[in-house]
């Protein structure tokens, strides 16, 4: 696994780690809104199959979360941003999914990206089957 995937992935667990030590209850809503405020459908319906460039397009420092709708027929989720890695769980077609940044990986059928994914667990998603809603994720 290539160091900057293997730094990605320590300092989102470092991030989690103490986000979840200080506030417990924010990371277990389910309403966001990439707006910056919580409830409601995050307005901009943008779809980008590609990833996008990322970056915060709200002005907003902090936690950051995006929303992409799964397009394979099942897509296996897994611990690191390539096909050979443990599989935690499996989204299906239709689901919409919470995507905290996105980093390169192994290139599936020509997109390199992956999307670390935090739907209850935090699992790594190919981008090539993940469209966005609103604006790309940032780069872990």
């Amino acid at each position: 696994m290539a160091l900057r995937s293997r730094l990605c992935i320590v300092t989102a667990a470092a991030f989690l780690a103490a986000a979840a030590a200080v506030t417990p209850a924010a990371a277990a809503h389910d309403d966001w809104d990439p707006s910056g405020g919580l409830g409601g459908n995050g307005g901009n319906h943008h779809h980008d199959p590609t990833g996008g460039n990322g970056g915060d397009h709200h002005g907003h420092h902090g936690r950051h979360l995006y929303k992409g709708v799964v397009t394979a027929d099942t897509l296996a989720l897994r611990s690191a941003p390539n096909r050979g890695s443990q599989i935690i769980r499996f989204a299906h077609r239709g689901d919409i999914v919470k995507i905290f940044c996105k980093t390169g990986g192994e290139t599936v059928q020509g997109n390199p990206l992956w999307y670390l994914l935090t739907d209850g667990t935090w699992a790594w998603g190919a981008a090539r089957y993940i469209d966005n809603i609103g604006p790309a994720p940032r780069w872990c």
